[in-house]
């Protein structure tokens, strides 16, 4: 199923399919994907974000990152991506003191799946917050997968990424204008790595990693949850976010 053109539709309807998304994210990292010690809860906050899905280890066993005596494993293989960048060494200090991001189990953050949505872009005010957030998160060396469904706009001419990492590496990411929609994922040790991918209305979704220690990663299935929240979308939205095509 080819991603949609979620401007077609006002912040609401958007807003109602999102929150299935990172539902049915949360459930396939729960159900398999994730090791053992490993486990994922949808629309928590930490640190002062809110990202869509936490991926936290619990505290019953050592902070290792293998298969945790199940079935799943992260992987050791370097992940495939259109786009590479690293910033070598720790990124800069923030100018305020920063708490150890932790859930309020106790147990240990260690990456987070967030998709933007219209409110991270609309006001400059809520758009600076987001990505000094992202880079507070980075900073504190939580893996990040980042989804941006929207174009870019006046505050991200090279797409939300592109922000991020101008923050936080000070180097320029360059969109490409045919595909300006974008999928990162950001692999934080000492140095920090994204990869990212750039996609279109109606290219589908490639799965993309989700790091839970440098070097060690699961893929997450975008195009398999995205299809299973749009089959929630009332036919009456569906109609007007991906229109049928017209005669030849």
């Amino acid at each position: 199923m080819p991603m949609h053109d979620w401007e077609r539709v006002e912040a609401g309807i958007y807003h109602a399919f999102h929150h299935e998304w990172i539902s049915e994210l949360s459930r396939a990292l729960n159900r398999g994907l994730l090791p053992t010690t490993f486990y994922a809860l949808p629309e928590q906050v930490a640190a002062g974000f809110g990202p869509d899905v936490l991926t936290l280890q619990d505290g019953s066993e050592p902070s290792e990152t293998g298969d945790g005596g199940g079935t799943a494993t992260a992987t050791l293989a370097k992940p495939k991506a259109t786009h590479t960048a690293r910033k070598i060494g720790g990124i800069a200090a923030r100018r305020k003191s920063l708490v150890a991001v932790r859930h309020v189990t106790g147990d240990r953050v260690v990456a987070m799946i967030e998709i933007v949505s219209p409110g991270n872009k609309n006001t400059a005010h809520a758009f600076r917050s987001f990505v000094h957030k992202a880079g507070e998160l980075i900073e504190q060396r939580v893996h990040l997968l980042l989804i941006d469904p929207f174009p870019p706009g006046p505050r991200d001419p090279n797409g939300i990424h592109g922000a991020i990492w101008d923050d936080i590496a000070g180097e320029p990411f360059e969109l490409p204008p045919e595909k300006p929609l974008t999928l990162v994922a950001y692999e934080v040790e000492y140095d920090v790595v994204a990869y990212a991918e750039t996609v279109a209305v109606g290219d589908p979704l490639p799965d993309m990693p989700l790091f839970l220690a440098p070097g060690r990663h699961i893929l997450v299935p975008l195009e398999k949850t995205y299809q299973a929240a749009w089959e929630t979308v009332p036919a009456r939205w569906q109609r007007v976010i991906a229109p049928p095509a017209g005669p030849a």
